[in-house]
Formats: C-alpha cells, sequence, structure tokens
C-alpha cells in the first residue's frame, strides 16, 4: 500500500470540520492520514496562516499540493471520489477548480457565521 497523504485542515472551520468528517468516513482504506492545524500541538512544516488559508495535502516525500490541486489529490486516494481526482488530471480542469476553490474563498468567512449561527441555534 502507498503512504498515505497528509491532509491539513482547519479544525475551527466547521465547514472544513464537516467536509473532513465525510472524507474520514469514504476514507476506509486509511490512505490519508489528518492534522487540524488549528490545534497548537500540530507540527506544522509550512506557515500555519497558510495551511489555515488555504487547503493543502502533502505526500511522503513531503511534496504539497495546495488549493484545487490538493483536493484533487486527496480524491484520488479514495476510490469512491476517485474518478473525480482523475478528471481533474484533464486538461484545463485544475485551473478550472482553482478558479471555483478561490471564489469559494471569498465567502467562505460568512458561510462559516452562517453555519456556526446555526449550530447556536440548534439547526
Amino acid at each position: 500500500m502507498a503512504e498515505p497523504l497528509t491532509v491539513w485542515y482547519d479544525g475551527g472551520c466547521p465547514l472544513c470540520s464537516r467536509e473532513i468528517a465525510l472524507i474520514q468516513r469514504l476514507d476506509r482504506g486509511a490512505r490519508l492520514r489528518f492534522v487540524d492545524v488549528s490545534d497548537d500541538a500540530a507540527n506544522c512544516p509550512l506557515d500555519r496562516g497558510d495551511l489555515l488559508a488555504r487547503f493543502h495535502v502533502s505526500d511522503a516525500q513531503g511534496h504539497f499540493y495546495s488549493g484545487a490541486a490538493a483536493f484533487a489529490a486527496m480524491w484520488r486516494a479514495i476510490p469512491l471520489l476517485r474518478p473525480l481526482g482523475l478528471l481533474a488530471l484533464l486538461p484545463g480542469m485544475t485551473w478550472l477548480l482553482e478558479r471555483l476553490y478561490r471564489a469559494f474563498l471569498r465567502v467562505r468567512p460568512k458561510l462559516q457565521r452562517w453555519v456556526r449561527e446555526r449550530e447556536r441555534h440548534g439547526g
């Protein structure tokens, strides 16, 4: 079995936490290792602020993928999501996914506030 990828995520983000919980359920083959970079005990090989600002995945050789490329690498590691990860390798797809990811990052703070508000009110 290949060395697992390391998924660096913001556990303080309710959107990120929900997505990671889903990915963890789908990762039945333990192909991923998860590190919550919002935890002060996390040993961050890159700047913690950079890891919190964008989604990152690293491989066993220490190569980091960021944004859409990180999602695609993670998807390829999970059999159910592998077709999405392979689609991302098609010419122009990573570029398009990165543009979509950047658009999401612009609205992420508002979405986080909305989710936190719903959680506070039992929604």
